[in-house]
């Protein structure tokens, strides 16, 4: 088996997973989103000293798996460097005490690998990471062989959706808060622009469609519920044709034969409806990770820690480093 350990932001998880069937034997996460939402966002200060709290307390659960682990796995990179220490140290304190070998794990491997829990993974895959930290398209041929071929050039798609959020005093994290009231909102009432449609480069950039979502909320003399809800279904529906203009450059220009969605943004289920038209429109294949999976947890990085484990990608206490910002290699 392998215990992984994921602390890369403000989520404190750990998950067992066994080698040969991939089956998850164990996992909990722990939410640091009321202690952050009263700031409007993430401390790292104080989520470090959280993951100090709560990373100890899941782990005196996973005791009886002791004896029939091979390696201990963790996020280190990328992240919040004081959050990822903290899942660092645990793990190189378990490889000393349990003398086994120690698996660094890319993050966002980790994202691309929750699609393959508990299966076979099936590659290679064109897939779209949209998260708080990421919005990225990367061609994936193997664990070992992945090509980033857009991101973003300022905000990602959840940060955008945590930030306005934010402007209209809504708490955090934003991305179930917007698309909630935007259920109840007219998409047609702001005509927000856009972003890059028409800019021929693969990239993305929300940092324009936040402005006019501020200019708008400004110009209202009383932001009421109504208001609210129609600025969240404007905003949502024009971030998400931003990502659906590219994807549909992407489609026309690449042979894609399958295409996936990850990240924590990926379980906006308007989000996930108009990519699976767009995929059948195109008649290629879609997956997405499931609901559970998509946000940071220890059972995507246990899953991506099979892979290296099987490759041999072991680490050291001394070679095992974290990186606050680092490329998918």
């Amino acid at each position: 088996m392998i215990l992984s350990i994921e602390s890369s932001c403000d989520d404190s998880s750990i998950a067992i997973t066994e080698i040969e069937t991939k089956k998850v034997l164990f996992h909990k996460k722990i939410s640091q989103e009321l202690e952050h939402s009263v700031y409007g966002g993430v401390v790292p200060e104080l989520a470090s000293r959280l993951h100090a709290q709560a990373l100890p307390s899941i782990l005196a659960q996973c005791e009886v798996f002791f004896p029939h682990l091979k390696a201990i796995a963790v996020t280190n990179e990328p992240g919040l460097a004081v959050t990822l220490m903290e899942g660092a140290m645990m793990a190189k304190a378990l490889s000393i005490a349990l003398k086994i070998p120690l698996l660094g794990v890319h993050h966002l491997k980790g994202h691309i690998y929750s699609l393959f829990i508990e299966q076979e993974a099936v590659l290679p895959q064109t897939v779209l990471l949209i998260s708080g930290g990421h919005t990225q398209i990367i061609d994936v041929t193997a664990y070992d062989m992945m090509h980033v071929v857009a991101s973003s050039s300022d905000d990602s798609f959840g940060e955008s959706f945590d930030k306005v959020a934010k402007m209209m005093g809504l708490g955090y994290p934003g991305g179930p808060l917007i698309e909630a009231l935007a259920k109840e909102g007219n998409a047609t009432r702001f005509d927000f622009p856009v972003p890059l449609a028409k800019s021929p480069k693969m990239e993305f950039s929300y940092s324009g469609l936040k402005n006019a979502v501020r200019l708008a909320i400004e110009a209202q003399e009383t932001l009421t519920h109504q208001d609210r809800c129609d600025i969240a279904a404007c905003f949502q529906k024009v971030a998400t044709e931003h990502l659906l203009q590219k994807c549909k450059k992407l489609f026309k220009t690449h042979r894609i034969k399958s295409f996936a969605m990850v990240g924590g943004a990926s379980a906006n289920l308007y989000v996930r409806e108009a990519f699976t038209n767009l995929a059948q429109s195109y008649r290629v294949p879609i997956l997405f990770a499931p609901l559970e999976y998509c946000a940071d947890n220890a059972v995507m990085i246990g899953r991506a820690a099979i892979e290296a484990y099987h490759r041999g990608d072991f680490s050291t206490i001394r070679t095992l480093e974290v990186h606050s910002k680092s490329l998918l290699k």
